[in-house]
């Protein structure tokens, strides 16, 4: 029987003589610059991640059983780029960010859907949901809530009672104990994840286990994110905050609307959706106002602190007017 031996196939790149033959020097072969695949495949995962579709579409597979790239010469220069770089990941999301190409229109028309209706040819600006983390982050960003400390721990934000219990098992902490302060406001980069009880509201926005490696996530569109959105303890304490934010600055609730709207769509209302919103607002205040405990109720979702120098009918109903456009394609899209 022959003997084998540690080493690399020798068709992509044969293994250097001067480097180890343990994990350290596949590490190195890995990084080469002569390597052609870490970078292309690298790259390709960045651009899927901007643009909603990988230069080569099948970014699991870079083998004879996928796709070939729909733009050769430009993956191939963003992967020398990123290798002269250091492996610089910002400075290529920022180069892919501040291109033309990614700041073109997401709008179609009849002609580009004919010609490109996947828009491989790159004609247009990308068009997807935001993914699960960047939902929740964006939220909190936008009401000032974020917080941008990079590094350490991880925190554990809130969750609905009973799940950790009913599904953990009984060794070890089975009691799910959300964190406090600004460990609530971190980004889901943070978020703790234990594999059998993922956060659910990940879940319930497409982010997938962690029991599998998932390079492509589906996107869904289920009554239950509605749902999610309209309850969940962070999204109505993001509402109730940006909504304090605004009434403290701006005079009345067309302003209010318009400037909420505004930060959440990135374009102003048209006159149908200020009037729509403005009612929606009247008819909850007028709610409230009869009814000022359950106001109260819903201001106090959340740790954040609460301004009591503001009418509480009318906050709490801000506050179900910003979570509602918070709601709408346009806040939940990248566009």
């Amino acid at each position: 029987m022959e003997a084998v031996s540690a080493g690399t196939p020798a068709g992509i790149l044969s293994f250097p003589d001067e480097l180890p033959r343990n994990r350290l020097g596949l590490a190195q072969w890995l990084t080469s610059a002569e390597h052609p695949l870490t970078a292309r495949v690298a790259v390709n995962r960045f651009w899927l991640m901007m643009f909603g579709r990988g230069l080569v579409n099948t970014p699991e597979d870079f083998g004879n059983q996928g796709d070939l790239p729909s733009h050769p010469e430009l993956l191939d220069w963003l992967a020398v780029h990123f290798v002269v770089s250091g492996w610089d990941v910002k400075a290529l999301l920022k180069m892919m960010a501040l291109s033309s190409t990614y700041q073109q229109a997401a709008q179609i028309t009849p002609r580009k859907l004919k010609l490109d209706p996947e828009n491989i040819l790159l004609s247009r600006g990308p068009y997807g949901r935001l993914e699960a983390e960047m939902l929740r982050d964006q939220a909190l960003m936008v009401s000032g809530l974020l917080h941008y400390e990079v590094g350490g721990k991880w925190v554990k934000p809130y969750q609905p009672p009973g799940i950790w219990k009913e599904l953990a098992n009984q060794i070890g902490e089975n009691k799910y104990r959300p964190g406090s302060g600004t460990d609530l406001y971190r980004r889901s980069l943070y978020s703790y994840w234990k594999r059998t009880i993922p956060p659910p509201f990940m879940l319930t926005f497409d982010a997938s286990e962690r029991a599998v490696c998932v390079l492509k996530r589906q996107s869904t569109n289920t009554p239950l994110q509605a749902l999610e959105i309209l309850n969940d303890p962070q999204f109505i304490e993001a509402s109730r905050v940006l909504a304090q934010e605004i009434m403290a600055t701006t005079g009345d609730p067309a302003q209010w609307v318009e400037t909420i709207f505004l930060s959440l769509t990135s374009r102003y209302p048209n006159q149908d959706e200020i009037e729509n919103l403005t009612s929606l607002f009247t008819r909850e205040s007028e709610k409230y106002q009869s009814d000022v405990n359950s106001a109260l109720a819903l201001l106090s979702v959340g740790e954040a602190p609460v301004n009591k120098e503001l009418s509480a009918p009318d906050l709490a109903a801000l506050t179900v007017v910003a979570n509602v456009i918070l709601n709408l394609d346009e806040a939940k899209m990248k566009s």
